[in-house]
């Protein structure tokens, strides 16, 4: 059971759906990190909305003032097409479940396909069908930190066992 911030005395049970998700962030966040996978999101917000569910870098910005394709190509120099270890992604694709989220989704993996890149769509999937009642957004996960941290914790307990160490 997880107490909201915003109403302390009001529990809030996960779904099926909030466990879903949570388990497809946790092991995201054991492969970025075990793998240095790096993840392509939109913005900023969408970035620090990761970095509270405990993601590391590399988080690669698409919006940086470039155009996607030199972003992807960047990103195909920087991590190559395949990892190396284990032949999977080296570049997951995380954008918004909106319309525009959707059509960007879609020109990266196809742009990235294009060049032979192998990708990881897994997670985008998953929160697709289990966060979109809530929220469209990458963003949106932000608001969800104090539900899914703790579930994604029991898939990547490293990582808790790392927040102990924080300042």
């Amino acid at each position: 059971m997880i107490v909201r911030d915003d109403w302390p005395s009001t529990p809030v049970l996960p779904d099926q759906r909030h466990v879903t998700a949570a388990c497809a962030l946790g092991e995201l966040r054991k492969r970025q990190r075990d793998f240095a996978v790096a993840i392509l999101v939109e913005g900023k917000r969408d970035k620090k909305a990761l970095l509270s569910l405990g993601f590391g870098e590399p988080i690669v910005l698409l919006n940086q003032g470039k155009s996607i394709d030199s972003v992807l190509i960047s990103m195909v120099e920087t991590y190559g097409p395949r990892h190396r270890v284990d032949g999977k992604a080296t570049i997951v694709v995380l954008m918004d479940w909106d319309r525009t989220g959707g059509r960007l989704q879609r020109k990266c993996v196809e742009n990235l396909r294009a060049l032979d890149v192998f990708i990881d769509e897994s997670a985008h999937r998953t929160l697709l069908r289990s966060i979109k009642p809530e929220s469209t957004t990458v963003e949106g996960l932000q608001a969800l930190t104090g539900l899914l941290r703790p579930l994604m914790n029991q898939v990547d307990p490293l990582a808790a066992s790392e927040e102990d160490f924080l300042p």
